[in-house]
């Protein structure tokens, strides 16, 4: 089997693409079951982040895999394959080890360092091994993964600036205000992993006044009175818009939670009340995908909106060049140590399928053997059996042996299929007239 990812990423197709490929936690079991249910694809993980959905597969052939993989992923987004097609990446083999280690590293995403990524990541494969869809090869990628993503954040200074999407958005968001974010009075929409670190990221910034809504109540309670802030109910988001300067929209909703009428009632809230903030900007940060905040809003007047399109466009610097650097050397010393373990692993199954062959030929002539020299004692017979397997074992010992070896170098996986041309061998799961000899590139 080999490696293969496909994705679409802020890099590769707008916000509303990837809205119509995000899946929801709820809905990533069936649709981790869909796609093993494919003829060509026997393992799955599904990573859905705010601005990345991304399938990686173990696929008995390239070609047949990646057609599988787009079928169900143009499905889900409501589009043809040739629609799609535009916006995807598709990584194979050497490749895609190496996009699983610089996205567990930080090193692909729109805020190169952070590290929320290594949960997302956790999370995804998590779900993949419940639903049961992540066998040993996806096992070991994920796993290798989360180690690759902990050593780059642990022996280099890639996240020293301790960003995120969230911290980055705030940053954005604090340009628009004089003196920044302090006095400000923040809304954060949403109380799961990411809207909690907006409320930490905002109370560290010393915003004014600071209120939390939530579909569910009590989650909501629980985040505010972590941070002493205040505890709103969803059905007076409107009020809640009304009193905010900086609102950070970030839950897991299919549909828009910032609706346009929500928002043009807000704000003739807050021109009734004739203060100050009646002419301050309003900001929303739509960090959710789908989209929290309805397209149209941003159409208001003294409304900004930043969806992740937007902000992947306003957010520049980064880690030094140095420390990206070093984060690259240590995913490639990575990558190589995985691939040995892959080509091994590649080479296991035409290995052993040798070696029945090899105890299949024995059997049968020791039971011809016995056929015809019937006046052999049993001794005699264990004593013949005995040197041949013998013989065997030792004939085969330095050919299996050394294509293991050749099998971690470039091109390895043709030796494997030389054995299994050379002895007629039936390989389950191995598509030789699939393979794709100059691995390590993207498709």
């Amino acid at each position: 089997m080999k490696l293969i990812v496909v994705g679409a990423s802020y890099r590769t197709a707008p916000v509303a693409m990837l809205e119509r490929l995000a899946v929801a936690a709820a809905d990533l079991p069936g649709v981790l079951r869909r796609l093993v249910g494919e003829p060509y694809v026997r393992e799955a993980v599904v990573l859905s982040t705010c601005n990345r959905v991304e399938v990686y597969a173990a696929v008995t052939g390239f070609h047949g895999g990646l057609n599988n993989i787009c079928a169900v992923l143009s499905e889900r987004a409501g589009c043809a394959q040739s629609d799609l097609a535009n916006h995807l990446y598709v990584h194979y083999d050497i490749a895609a080890v190496e996009h699983a280690f610089r996205v567990a590293s930080g090193l692909d995403s729109m805020v190169v360092g952070e590290s929320q990524i290594l949960g997302q990541l956790r999370e995804a494969y998590q779900t993949a091994t419940e639903a049961d869809t992540a066998g040993r090869l996806l096992h070991e990628l994920m796993q290798q993964a989360l180690r690759v993503g902990k050593r780059a954040h642990a022996e280099t200074n890639i996240d020293r600036a301790g960003q995120s999407v969230v911290t980055a958005a705030l940053d954005v968001a604090a340009t628009h205000f004089e003196g920044g974010l302090a006095g400000r009075a923040a809304l954060v929409v949403g109380a799961g992993a990411m809207g909690a670190l907006a409320v930490a990221t905002l109370s560290r910034a010393g915003v004014g006044s600071l209120t939390v809504t939530n579909r569910g109540a009590d989650r909501a309670a629980r985040l505010a009175a972590s941070y002493g802030a205040k505890a709103l109910s969803i059905d007076k988001l409107a009020e809640g818009l009304a009193e905010a300067e900086v609102v950070v929209a970030a839950t897991a909703s299919p549909e828009p939670v910032v609706t346009h009428e929500l928002v043009r009632a807000a704000l003739a809230l807050r021109r009734s009340a004739g203060d100050a903030a009646a002419q301050a900007p309003l900001i929303l940060l739509d960090l959710a995908v789908p989209r929290d905040v309805e397209p149209t809003v941003a159409e208001l007047p003294g409304v900004v909106v930043f969806d992740i399109d937007r902000l992947a466009n306003a957010l520049s610097g980064g880690p030094a060049a140095e420390e990206t650097a070093a984060v690259a050397e240590i995913v490639a010393s990575e990558v190589d140590g995985f691939v040995t373990w892959l080509r091994g692993a590649d080479v296991a199954p035409t290995v052993a399928a040798l070696r029945a062959r090899a105890e299949d030929v024995v059997s049968a002539e020791l039971r011809r053997l016995a056929q015809r020299r019937p006046d052999l004692t049993d001794e005699q017979r264990a004593e013949v059996a005995r040197t041949v397997h013998r013989v065997v074992q030792r004939l085969l010992h330095s050919p299996t042996v050394r294509v293991r070896q050749l099998a971690a170098t470039p091109g390895g996986d043709q030796y494997a299929a030389l054995l299994r041309e050379l002895f007629d061998l039936d390989v389950p799961h191995t598509s030789g007239a699939d393979a794709i000899p100059d691995i390590g590139g993207e498709r």
